[in-house]
């Protein structure tokens, strides 16, 4: 043991050294002159600027590329769905593999529902509630979105998606100069401007902010990110929960823990006259601009390109809050409790690897070097947490597991989320082989600590997801985001100083806010689920009761099978004795009964249903002897379809005996 303890110790020392020696490698600073043909490309991005934001040359080089890179890309998150579902499903126990995919599959259509009805108006609607958390330069307050509103949003309306375009005839300056009675002809500069302005106000919802990307297809792909978040949240509270009671959590939390989170984080705003000057280019005032950030944390300068704070870490830290209020399953910690196949998990993983090309890549919103960055570190992030997790559970447990492997791939996609977009290769790297060990860790540390997180949402989600977040700020490339993103050091979403035309990358106040960012999102998410759990136990109750819970969920909640190959060993799956219509498992033994005396058949039934329940403690040895070759109960005898009779008859006496008493007797019969 001590050597086994001090292996998995040198491996851990090695992982974090290795990881350090990655850290030390700083990214090509802003004064070093890079590659002239790098420079020369970079330079162009941004001398350009001006006239792809002004003159729609952006929109004509990248328009299509972009829309069928989102459209392929929101493809891939949904299919992150069934991944998902597989991925939990084979972790679950037999008997609830059904109910435990259900919860994440539902939410495709709950949750779909929700977002074009009320959820992308509240997440990327203009800010509908400020609030400010720090101070600009000028010691002004920053006053930003905790979570936002737009009535034109809701359902996705039309005229929203279309402005001008939305009736027969385009709308166009002129229509609006005539409608205040002034001839086109004759109108002065300044009434054009302000008929253009007014013109550009109508068509503000028809792209989303600094991209070309249609008003449906972003929803659509955020959609996605929404619909998943809830789905990741299930796993902790997974095999003990009511179906009804889900569906109303996943709704109401969706809209009052992830709505406002992804406002915080990702919202923009979208009216023209908002734009800001990008810092830095030298450009005349009102020459190069952006949308600014309306979110809280974005307008902050925290980062998050693909969801560290949105999704992972709120998922993590709301299943935290669900299990820690909920009881345990039945027999947690007690008797094992197996997956029901590690084949569904590692397939699932496998799916959930392939649709993060799209969660991650896609969250660039474009089709441009910066989606190239974040699929390869999606992909570098992955395989290095899949095999940091492998090596420390094989010198730790002593054999490398497959679920060991499938949960450190995922701890690494998890980490490597909100850097994706942002850090260089050995940066991705490093966050991959940090997260696998760290979060390997956090998961065998719910048996010390005993709280019951069925599938280990929090141990990865919420620990990798606050892991990644932090950790972005340490491996930031700014020459690679500039070179990605197409745009000047100046429009970088993080942290900056800036002198003049001179932009640099603001580490240590960068991390800060990566700091806030995570402890915020957490905090929120904890303490908002909380409150919603209890309101929801207390008032239509949460949890399954036992004798459910027992049966299981695919049987209690939802009245089907989910995988009917055999009868299951543990006695766990039914609470009342088989029919002579499920032929055992053993179909071709011989045919034998056991009549059991001195007990009444009611004592014997009795005893025999709670025998067949899940409870604290697992089945006796007697009772998994006899328990795969019983066919009916009748009256005081019990038939069997193989097994020893000698054998069947001692067990039986024993099993009752210890339960009614000594006197119990047993007689085999033909």
């Amino acid at each position: 043991m001590f050597l086994a303890v001090r292996a998995t110790l040198l491996a851990t020392l090695f992982l974090f050294t290795t990881a350090i020696g990655f850290a030390q490698a700083p990214p090509p600073a802003p004064p070093t002159p890079p590659p002239p043909a790098w420079k020369a490309d970079v330079d162009a991005a941004a001398s350009g600027l001006e006239a792809k934001i002004n003159s729609g040359a952006l929109a004509g080089t990248h328009k299509q590329a972009d829309i069928a890179w989102m459209l392929v890309s929101c493809a891939l998150v949904m299919l992150m769905m069934p991944g998902l579902a597989l991925f939990y499903g084979g972790m679950a126990r037999r008997k609830n593999i059904l109910g435990t995919m259900m919860h994440t599959m539902v939410a495709l259509g709950l949750v779909g529902v929700q977002w074009v009805v009320i959820g992308y108006a509240l997440a990327f609607g203009a800010p509908a509630i400020k609030f400010s958390i720090s101070s600009d330069d000028k010691g002004e307050p920053i006053k930003a979105g905790v979570v936002g509103f737009s009535k034109e949003l809701m359902f996705l309306g039309t005229d929203a998606a279309l402005g001008t375009k939305s009736t027969q005839v385009e709308k166009t300056s002129a229509d609006v100069l005539k409608e205040k009675g002034i001839d086109p002809e004759k109108a002065t500069d300044e009434q054009k401007k302000e008929a253009d302005a007014a013109i550009a106000e109508i068509n503000k919802f028809t792209t989303f902010p600094n991209t070309n990307l249609p008003l449906y297809l972003h929803a659509m792909f955020q959609g996605m990110f929404a619909i998943i978040t809830v789905a990741l949240v299930s796993g902790a509270f997974a095999e003990r929960v009511k179906f009804g009671a889900y569906l109303l959590f996943a709704v109401l939390w969706t809209t009052i823990v992830y709505d406002p989170l992804a406002h915080m984080v990702w919202s923009f705003e979208w009216s023209p006259s908002t734009k800001v000057d990008i810092a830095g280019t030298g450009a005349s005032p009102g020459a190069s601009q952006v949308f600014p950030a309306a979110g809280l944390l974005g307008a902050n300068g925290a980062i998050d390109f693909a969801g560290g704070t949105v999704v992972h870490i709120a998922a993590g830290f709301s299943g935290l809050a669900a299990i820690l209020l909920l009881r345990k399953r039945i027999g947690y910690g007690k008797h094992p409790m197996h997956p029901s196949s590690m084949i569904f998990t590692l397939l699932g993983a496998g799916m959930l690897w392939f649709g993060w090309f799209g969660f991650n890549g896609g969250s660039a919103l474009f089709s441009n070097g910066q989606a190239i960055s974040a699929f390869t570190f999606t992909q570098i992030a992955a395989a290095a947490g899949g095999m940091s997790w492998l090596i420390v559970e094989w010198l730790h447990r002593g054999k490398p597991t497959a679920l060991g492997f499938a949960s450190g791939l995922v701890a690494g996609l998890v980490a490597i989320t909100p850097a994706s977009g942002f850090v260089y290769p050995a940066g991705a790297l490093a966050i991959g082989l940090i997260a696998g060990v760290v979060c390997y860790w956090a998961v065998a540390a719910k048996g010390m600590l005993g709280y019951d997180d069925s599938l280990d949402a929090f141990g990865v989600h919420g620990v990798g997801g606050f892991l990644g977040a932090i950790l972005t700020a340490f491996f930031v490339s700014l020459p690679l985001w500039s070179y990605g993103a197409e745009m000047p050091f100046g429009a970088f979403p993080g942290k900056t100083i800036v002198e003049g035309t001179n932009v640099s990358y603001d580490k240590s106040s960068q991390i800060m806010w990566q700091i806030k960012a995570a402890c915020l999102s957490a905090v929120y998410a904890f303490v908002v689920t909380s409150i919603l759990v209890l309101i929801i136990d207390k008032t239509i109750g949460f949890t399954v009761s036992e004798k459910d819970e027992a049966m299981g969920l695919d049987l209690s909640q939802h009245g089907e099978t989910g995988l009917d190959l055999e009868p299951d060993m543990d006695g766990s799956t039914n609470v009342q004795p088989k029919s002579a219509a499920m032929p055992p498992a053993n179909g071709g033994g011989k045919r034998f009964g056991v009549t059991v005396g001195g007990a009444s058949a009611p004592q014997l039934m009795a005893v025999w249903s709670k025998l067949c329940q899940t409870g604290e403690h697992p089945p006796s040895k007697e009772f998994r002897a006899v328990y795969p070759y019983v066919t009916t109960v009748s009256g005081t005898t019990f038939r069997f379809r193989g097994g020893d009779p000698v054998v069947m008859k001692a067990a039986l006496q024993k099993l009752f005996a210890e339960t009614l008493g000594g006197s119990v007797t047993t007689t085999v019969e033909a």
